[in-house]
């Protein structure tokens, strides 16, 4: 499994891996409480990914 150096670089891969294959996801570990924050708002970036990949797929199943 890849190892990414700093968060910038895990979340910028983990978006295009989750554009890519949904099904597919990647690990991140972490000591520091501060990237706590980083991982929840990276998280509320991913459900607004899937909310709105949804959103397209119904609206393409409704035409």
């Amino acid at each position: 499994m890849p190892q990414f150096q700093t968060w910038e670089e895990f979340s910028r891969v983990a978006e295009k891996l989750y554009l890519a294959d949904p099904m597919k996801c990647l690990m991140y570990r972490t000591d520091q409480a501060q990237d706590v924050k980083k991982i929840e708002k990276f998280h509320s970036q991913l459900m607004r990914l899937m909310v709105a990949k949804e959103s397209r797929s119904v609206a393409m199943e409704a035409d």
